[in-house]
């Protein structure tokens, strides 16, 4: 197994924060990526973003829809179709995925229950720090893509996009607090 490791930072109106993230290689093309973001955004304000499944497609870029198709109790069925353009080429996905909710850990776990992966699971956390005046939010997705796909242009893709994805999300969560 190879495991890399890195920071990046991102600045927006002088509020530097760092995004950790690690990258895990597994056979068959498969990609383990996590990536967490410290913030001031409070937990039900990320909470409430993460769980407005119908308008995550609004601010989370590259996400074209997000629908949700199934609601009992803590479990979800959402159908999200996102896109890419790798190199000038257009490329789309479509997965439906089953989600829990566990608001009391601040836990959405999430499996494919079919799509254009052969595996696409992970989580979305969010994490009081010690201090309580921060929330850590962590996102963590394993993924295998078709035989057809490129790994190595899609690992570079989704590195970024995790990082894409937790500012986007930490931007919605601090907006709808105003």
């Amino acid at each position: 197994m190879n495991n890399s490791q890195g920071s990046v930072y991102h600045s927006e109106n002088n509020d530097y924060r760092t995004i950790e993230q690690t990258m895990e290689k597994f056979p068959g093309g498969t990609r383990r990526l996590a990536a967490q973001l410290t913030t001031t955004a409070t937990f039900e304000s990320l909470w409430n973003v993460l769980t407005d499944y119908d308008r995550l497609n609004l601010y989370i870029p590259n996400l074209l829809l997000s629908k949700k198709i199934y609601k009992k109790n803590n479990n979800v069925h959402l159908k999200q179709i996102g896109a890419q353009d790798f190199l000038g080429i257009k490329f789309s996905a479509e997965v439906t995925i089953d989600l829990f909710e566990e608001k009391e850990l601040g836990l959405l776990k999430f499996s494919l229950i079919k799509g254009d992966f052969r595996k696409f699971e992970g989580s979305w956390r969010i994490k009081k720090n010690k201090d309580n005046s921060k929330n850590s939010l962590i996102y963590d997705l394993t993924v295998q893509g078709c035989q057809w796909m490129p790994i190595g242009m899609i690992e570079k893709r989704l590195k970024n996009d995790l990082s894409e994805n937790l500012i986007a999300v930490e931007k919605q969560a601090k907006f709808s607090i105003i």
